[in-house]
């Protein structure tokens, strides 16, 4: 059946302006993380992306390496673009990606301009666009000047190849240090793509948030919901297909009776909220403001819709953040921190 998007897709869904730029991004975005490589249906992910626009998500965030194998994720939503959104790529903000392994050989990963710039070059390609609207350095390179990088990524702009620029992982140091480099060559940095949830909380401690505050750059949060921990999921104990057993990107040692307590108890408070465990916690993500939009991954249409919802109420007593604090806190899930030189 020919998909006809939902004609009232912008009239719910909260959108922010990128740090000080014109660009505006809607508070939930779509990640193509997990569950649109090859090991995925491709109906799914068609109902996936259909769900996301017409809840008016116009974001939809990729790297060149999402599948599994790598690249399968940007070829599906190439095929998506055109049997689902011809005609709507103006109505689209799409991103991606480069810094994890890709290839063989020494070109094949990190920050080089060889890597970055070719990378780039296959992503366009495999979505079949003249342009992605933001491209990343995935992760800090410390193998490669910072000046070679970011030198990559004004190039990409300058060449048509991308309409902004942002990095993802970079602690609040190395962020001054490749903002900076990217206002010398005039193609200033729009956002900063960290990991942050409840249960991971490094871009606090940190500085990142004050320090994105301080430059203007907006933000994007990745795995707003600790790769399924906040969510209704484990509230019950460890589920057979979730990620702990699979071992896919949540350690099962982590998964104490302690926290699992605490996510029941979390579940409570969103629940008094009239909210989902997972619509508290991306709300708490987006809480204030300071966070431009929160990332979501999904398994199926229905996910995006609740998910959505979480804009109906993004606001906190003190009382909430309170028991929130004192039920969460840093829990040592952040895969990244070794990326952001956390570790």
């Amino acid at each position: 059946m020919h998909y006809r998007p939902n004609e009232n897709r912008y009239d719910k869904m909260v959108y922010r302006k990128c740090g000080q730029s014109g660009l505006k991004l809607p508070a939930i975005s779509l990640g193509l993380w997990h569950n649109f490589g090859d090991d995925f249906p491709h109906q799914s992910k068609r109902q996936i992306c259909q769900a996301a626009f017409d809840a008016g998500i116009t974001h939809f965030d990729l790297a060149n390496n999402y599948g599994p194998p790598a690249g399968s994720a940007e070829t599906a939503f190439g095929e998506i673009l055109k049997t689902d959104f011809p005609g709507l790529r103006d109505e689209l903000s799409i991103s991606s990606k480069a810094g994890y392994d890709m290839w063989p050989g020494p070109y094949g990963e990190w920050g080089s301009r060889k890597y970055l710039i070719a990378s780039c070059d296959q992503s366009l390609k495999r979505m079949g666009l003249d342009y992605v609207d933001i491209f990343y350095s995935h992760r800090f390179d410390p193998e490669t000047p910072l000046e070679e990088t970011m030198g990559a990524l004004d190039h990409i702009v300058r060449s048509g190849r991308a309409l902004y620029v942002g990095i993802s992982s970079y602690n609040s140091q190395r962020t001054k240090e490749a903002v900076a480099i990217l206002n010398d060559l005039g193609t200033p940095c729009l956002i900063h793509q960290p990991s942050y949830n409840m249960l991971n909380r490094w871009v606090e401690t940190d500085g990142l948030l004050d320090c994105l505050d301080d430059l203007g750059i907006g933000s994007i949060a990745f795995t707003p919901l600790a790769q399924g921990l906040l969510t209704n999921k484990y509230i019950g104990g460890i589920p057979q297909n979730s990620r702990a057993l699979q071992g896919k990107s949540l350690d099962r040692d982590k998964l104490t009776e302690e926290l699992i307590g605490n996510l029941r108890a979390l579940n409570d408070l969103a629940q008094a909220r009239n909210q989902t465990l997972a619509q508290m916690a991306l709300a708490w993500v987006l809480r204030g403001g300071r966070v431009t939009t929160a990332l979501i991954g999904a398994s199926s249409a229905q996910q995006v819709i609740d998910c959505a919802q979480a804009v109906e109420n993004l606001k906190f007593t003190d009382a909430e953040l309170a028991e929130i604090d004192l039920l969460s806190g840093d829990r040592g899930i952040n895969l990244w921190a070794q990326s952001s030189e956390t570790a």
